[in-house]
């Protein structure tokens, strides 16, 4: 269990999680006119005459800003920027120490979705890629479909696209524990925000048919007429054909159970002995998850996971972004596509050996040394 006087006392310690440092390690008269004036006035001038040169002659192809207003920060709500800017700096951390990236916290003093689409439009010239981070839905979903027209560069989401990509490996390697397809079982998602939202999208990519997505008014079905967006219209195309209600009426007869509802305790010992046998649990909301994994074991759930690093099975992001970053920077993907995800969450996956793959052990480590290959190697296939 993690302090929260030792938490506080490392942040204190540290005063800020990272710095930028110089790639040269001394600096001479020499070398001062070439980095510095006369001679970078030369590289400026290349970068006009020619613009893609930029991605050699500087740090923009491994450059990445990691954007948030504040407004959904983990699972503590809307606690503005200045109170994000911890989280911000571990994601950079980790950026760097996985994926050999420069990651630049910044968070926005703005909630307007116009001034943050025009911020991140602004800063194009500076970065390699964006990486959206704990911006509240729908507004991030429109930000994103918005920046993606506007920029170059690829458009990451982390808290969509790192999601559920981690989400779908750990199911798959989940049902070959079970030994249930994923075209048979029945998924319920409590949560219908960004996370909730690509869950959904992915998981009927990769062939799961029957699928029922929860928000605080229940489940989400065709011609819902309450707290409706586009995006939950979008789900009601391919999600729930004819069920209604709550989670206690909609998790029976389910197989698998995914939480990223930011509810505490949603799901209940009941309710789990309501689903199928064999029950798959991903509690993930942070940094308390939707039923305590103890609880769920007792309850009858054969997997579970949350997204803590607190537990066993760890279905966090952070397997992702720096890794699945790396890739895209390197083959300069534009775009990230479905396609894309399905591809990184096999790849994952597949970095669970047969010999290791067990209920307490269905997603490989941060510290996975074979991940970069087996992603870049993944999404290298695609783009041929």
């Amino acid at each position: 269990m993690v302090a929260k006087n030792d938490a506080i006392s490392l942040h204190k310690k540290l005063n800020g999680k990272i710095y930028i440092e110089s790639k040269i390690p001394k600096i001479t008269n020499e070398n001062l006119q070439l980095i510095y004036t006369p001679g970078v006035a030369e590289v400026c001038t290349e970068i006009f005459k020619h613009p893609k040169s930029k991605y050699e002659l500087t740090g923009k192809g491994n450059n990445v800003a990691i954007i948030t207003d504040g407004t959904r920060i983990l699972g503590l709500g809307d606690i503005g920027p200045d109170a994000a800017l911890p989280v911000m700096e571990g994601k950079a951390v980790l950026y760097r120490k996985y994926g050999k990236i420069n990651a630049y916290p910044i968070c926005l003093a703005t909630k307007e979705k116009k001034k943050i689409i025009e911020t991140i439009v602004a800063l194009e010239p500076v970065f390699g890629a964006i990486n959206l981070e704990d911006i509240e839905s729908p507004k991030v979903l429109d930000i994103s479909k918005e920046i993606a027209k506007k920029i170059s560069i690829p458009v990451f989401h982390d808290d969509r696209h790192g999601t559920a990509v981690v989400t779908l490996a750990g199911l798959l390697n989940s049902l070959k524990i079970v030994e249930k397809k994923i075209s048979q079982i029945k998924v319920v998602i409590a949560g219908a925000g960004s996370a909730g939202y690509c869950i959904a999208k992915l998981l009927h990519y990769a062939g799961c048919k029957n699928i029922i997505v929860l928000d605080s008014k229940g489940a989400i079905y065709r011609n819902r007429k309450v707290n409706m967006d586009e995006y939950k219209v979008e789900l009601t195309k391919f999600t729930n054909k004819n069920e209604k209600g709550q989670l206690s009426e909609t998790i029976k007869n389910a197989d698998v159970f995914i939480g990223v509802s930011g509810i505490k305790d949603l799901l209940k010992p009941k309710m789990i002995k309501e689903m199928n046998q064999s029950a798959i649990i991903f509690a993930l909301t942070n940094p308390h998850p939707e039923i305590d994994p103890n609880v769920a074991k007792k309850a009858g759930a054969r997997i579970i996971a949350t997204g803590s690093f607190r537990y066993e099975n760890k279905v966090n992001n952070a397997i992702v972004f720096p890794y699945l970053m790396r890739a895209i920077l390197d083959l300069k993907i534009q775009k990230i596509t479905l396609e894309i995800l399905y591809a990184t969450a096999l790849a994952i996956a597949g970095a669970v050996s047969d010999k290791k793959l067990s209920e307490k052990c269905i997603i490989p480590s941060i510290n996975e040394k074979t991940l970069q290959q087996k992603i870049t190697n993944a999404l290298e296939k695609i783009k041929r």
